[in-house]
């Protein structure tokens, strides 16, 4: 749903640099359509979860606790098709702060209710499903407050029905930009998926574990500057800067490289030290320990991927960037980590460097993108995106005879 949301970033950004500003606030009700049908869709798979996880071969006791739970995160499964536009609306008019705010009273009464409901009460699941559905709908409703008290200008003028129209076109971008972020996504988790099947897999998906959640936190810092990215260079392609759309570009990758870069380092001068602060297993901290010079090279080529990945996103380049993925990740990575993993007897050290690989290559193919880029030539693209999706509007958003 966070893929299909982000088909946003591209046509937000792009029409708020082109001046249509009351574009912003239908595409934001489009996606809303979309993504509630998608969500209803999906709860199918929540309500029938139960018979699901026993078909797959889980124990009762899990698939009935497991599927319990899932009926009771349907709340919040909505409140992402509804959260996603309105994020993608914020960021496309720099408006993070109004995030940010919603984002930390959201962390406090989590907290707050967590305790009371979870521990004091002793609610449990029921608990922590009562919190996380309030939390993601507190935050919902005060951005909706916020964009309804007329904050945002000309960027909300109310509910169109040029929401419902070109709906089948806003529908392919998105599901673009879902397969481009899912295909990602998947690649990662198919790594402790492999894993799992080796020699020893407890001690070698303990030792990945931790390398994982530590390459996650990283990441944060790249995921960041995707965000930013992709708003900048949508509205500057929207605003027909082409080369300031490249300019930012570089900026944010040497940024982004410089940052992952000192985070490698650290991590490869307290190689001895950091794997005690998560295990007391000798052979976890040993493999750990061995696997650190692998993380700190995938820390920095993961925090320049999505920034690229960013870039794709704000020019629309979603289509394209998804059968790279597939080519890169799925016919090369995966059967090379393979390879190495099994075949070459390297255990995790082989599974991890093959699918490090895959990433690097998708790297290396998405620069070569950048490089032969007409970034006039996208600007153009953007214009037209805006007319065909958004229909033809004045500066003032006012509609215009074809």
């Amino acid at each position: 749903m966070l893929g299909m949301g982000s088909a946003l970033d591209t046509l937000c950004g792009q029409a708020f640099g082109a001046g249509q500003v009351n574009m912003l606030g239908i595409y934001m009700q489009r996606s809303w359509v979309i993504l509630n049908t998608t969500g209803l869709l999906l709860s199918f798979l929540y309500i029938f979860a139960e018979p699901l996880l026993k078909l797959i071969g889980q124990t009762p006791e899990i698939s009935k606790t497991a599927g319990m739970l899932s009926i009771w995160m349907i709340p919040q499964l909505l409140a992402y098709a509804m959260n996603i536009p309105i994020t993608k609306f914020l960021q496309a008019q720099s408006k993070i702060m109004v995030m940010a705010a919603a984002a930390a009273m959201a962390l406090v009464l989590h907290t707050f209710f967590s305790w009371l409901l979870i521990l004091k009460l002793g609610w449990g699941l029921a608990g922590a499903a009562v919190v996380l559905n309030s939390s993601w709908w507190f935050i919902v409703v005060a951005q909706l407050v916020y964009i309804f008290s007329g904050n945002c200008g000309r960027a909300w003028s109310g509910f169109s029905w040029k929401a419902f129209q070109n709906l089948w076109g806003f529908v392919k971008l998105s599901v673009a930009s879902a397969v481009m972020l899912c295909l990602q996504t998947w690649y990662f988790m198919a790594t402790i998926l492999f894993t799992s099947y080796l020699k020893n897999a407890q001690v070698s998906l303990d030792a990945l574990s931790i390398c994982m959640n530590i390459l996650g936190w990283t990441i944060m810092v790249s995921f960041g500057i995707n965000a930013a990215i992709s708003v900048r260079v949508s509205n500057e392609l929207g605003a027909a800067h082409s080369r300031t759309a490249k300019f930012s570009l570089v900026v944010a990758v040497i940024t982004s490289f410089l940052i992952a870069a000192f985070l490698s380092l650290i991590l490869i001068f307290t190689s001895n030290d950091y794997p005690s602060l998560f295990s007391k297993d000798e052979d976890v901290k040993n493999l750990v320990k061995q696997l650190t010079p692998m993380l700190a090279t995938f820390i920095i080529i993961n925090d320049v991927q999505p920034v690229l990945s960013g870039v794709a996103v704000g020019a629309g380049w979603q289509s394209f960037v998804g059968y790279v993925n597939v080519a890169c990740f799925y016919l090369f990575g995966i059967p090379f980590g393979l390879l190495m993993g099994y075949k070459l007897d390297m255990g995790v050290k082989g599974i991890w460097f093959g699918m490090m690989s895959g990433t690097a290559l998708q790297i290396c193919v998405l620069f070569w993108m950048i490089y032969r880029t007409n970034w006039n030539k996208e600007a153009s693209k953007a214009e037209e995106r805006i007319k065909k999706w958004g229909g033809h509007l004045d500066s003032k958003g006012n509609d215009v005879e074809k």
